[in-house]
């Protein structure tokens, strides 16, 4: 086996990075009311349990978190392995259509869950730590919902798929 050196190469990196799978959530809530939401595959449970925290990375030009951290509390979704194409309309650029046709649900709170997840959490926001070209993200869950018969929907070489279940 040979490394090679790092460099400053961001497309041999994301490259490397993109074959450690990871589940994808959505982060939504309604601000100011409006709906604002963004997909993140960086996110991470169990990174505190008193408080309960969770965390993700966002890239510090994101025009959506600065509104989205706003939100009394914020949804985090689970994306179902049926999601990928609703992965992909709430992460596109138009932020107008990103929740197009998606059946969702509001808390009382604000936040908004995507139907078909297999995991719910309400969280509001905890604390930022600078991360290079990214923010760190921590979370607090105040509200949590499982459904054991829905599958996540798994990112792994830059592609969406779904876990092998075995007989």
């Amino acid at each position: 086996m040979a490394l090679t050196p790092y460099s400053p190469d961001s497309q041999l990196l994301r490259t490397t990075f993109s074959y450690f799978p990871s589940g994808v959530v959505a982060l939504a809530a309604e601000v100011d009311g409006e709906r604002e939401g963004m997909v993140a595959s960086s996110f991470t449970v169990g990174v505190s349990m008193e408080p309960p925290l969770v965390a993700f990375s966002v890239q510090n030009t994101s025009t959506t978190w600065p509104t989205l951290k706003k939100a009394d509390r914020i949804g985090i979704s689970v994306l179902g392995e049926t999601h990928g194409q609703t992965a992909r309309q709430i992460a596109a650029k138009d932020k107008s259509t990103r929740f197009e046709n998606l059946e969702l649900e509001t808390s009382d709170s604000g936040a908004l869950f995507v139907h078909g997840s297999p995991v719910w959490l309400e969280t509001k926001a905890y604390a930022e730590y600078p991360a290079g070209d990214h923010q760190m993200i921590l979370l607090e869950v105040t509200g949590l919902y499982t459904d054991a018969s829905l599958e996540p929907l798994v990112f792994h070489g830059s592609a969406f798929k779904q876990l092998l279940k075995s007989a």
